[in-house]
């Protein structure tokens, strides 16, 4: 089977096509024929080795070859144990804790699979599981917007950002979305009372917001705390490693001067978390972003895309079915 690998860190060009031997179930495990795999920042830093924490799975060199992790398909095998799944069955899953989805098949415990939601595609499935998750753990789990507050998105116009907006204006929120100039006509789309361009404003002198979800933090705690109203929540899932440590040894210290919760937003894994973003979907009170789709052979151009910051929503790979 195809499958696209690399064996140092560095630029997209780093990815090779190669042939490799199809992986076989184990007795929990199903065999997936891909169909999509969406881009994820976990991919990117994974390809380049940064930030430093992106390399705790191979310090010099990548120790998974195959990178790509939101995936669905359709099941073709499966193991002597597995009851839930039999071949023919569409599915969607989030494998970050294995990755190996930039290929033609894919083998995985058949627990970390669930049945493609009525009506959704391979590449809108494929889009859901991390963005789905932090959107809706930023929002709605730990965010918990209520009508009449003010939302910021730092990094509105990524997957993640696209679905927060959407969640946070769908609870009645008047939303701020941070991202760059080209994204404005887009974010405003979806929901967005007001744009700022990171490139020129300071979204921590444009507040104070009751909720800030930081998709991509590189301000000190201090400023940080300046854009968040009193009794108001900061939540961070990415950014630079010296600014994420700073939230988390000094924001709670931080915040409580100004009744402010400063806090990184711990995200599970799973589509089980992602159930209530889908009923939404499924009903079309939210949509999917899908920026651009690239089949499995121009993997470093999809990557590339997504690395560039110019994606609107998601980046998407797609394998022809053999």
């Amino acid at each position: 089977m195809k499958a696209v690998e690399y064996t140092e860190y560095g630029s997209p060009d780093v990815l090779r096509v190669v042939d490799v031997d199809r992986p076989e179930p184990g007795p929990d495990e199903v065999l997936v024929a891909v169909r999509a795999v969406s881009v994820n920042g976990s991919d990117w830093e994974g390809l380049t080795g940064r930030p430093a924490y992106a390399r705790l799975g191979g310090l010099r060199r990548p120790r998974r070859r195959v990178l790509g992790s939101d995936v669905a398909g359709t099941v073709v095998a499966v193991g002597a144990d597995v009851t839930t799944f039999a071949p023919g069955d569409d599915v969607y899953a989030d494998l970050l804790d294995r990755l190996g989805c930039f290929a033609e098949h894919v083998c995985a415990p058949a627990r970390s699979f669930a049945p493609l939601p009525d009506g959704m595609s391979f590449v809108e499935a494929s889009a859901v599981p991390q963005a789905g998750v932090i959107a809706l753990r930023g929002v709605v789990d730990r965010g918990r917007v209520r009508p009449g507050q003010r939302v910021l998105v730092n990094g509105a116009g990524g997957g993640a950002g696209t679905y927060a907006v959407q969640l946070a204006v769908l609870a009645g929120a008047a939303v701020t979305a941070v991202d760059t100039a080209h994204k404005a006509d887009h974010l405003r789309s979806l929901g967005a009372v007001r744009v700022l361009d990171h490139r020129v404003d300071d979204w921590t002198r444009t507040g104070p917001y009751d909720l800030v979800l930081d998709l991509a933090c590189y301000r000190s705690v201090g400023a940080i705390a300046r854009g968040v109203a009193p009794g108001g929540t900061y939540l961070v899932v990415g950014g630079a490693v010296r600014s994420l440590l700073q939230v988390l040894v000094l924001g709670p210290l931080v915040g409580l001067a100004g009744r402010k919760r400063l806090r990184v937003l711990a995200v599970p894994l799973g589509v089980r978390h992602v159930g209530p973003l889908v009923d939404l979907l499924q009903a079309g009170a939210v949509r999917t972003v899908v920026d651009r789709t690239f089949p499995l052979e121009q993997t470093a151009e999809a990557l590339r895309r997504h690395g560039s910051g110019r994606s609107v929503g998601k980046v998407v790979v797609t394998v022809d079915p053999t």
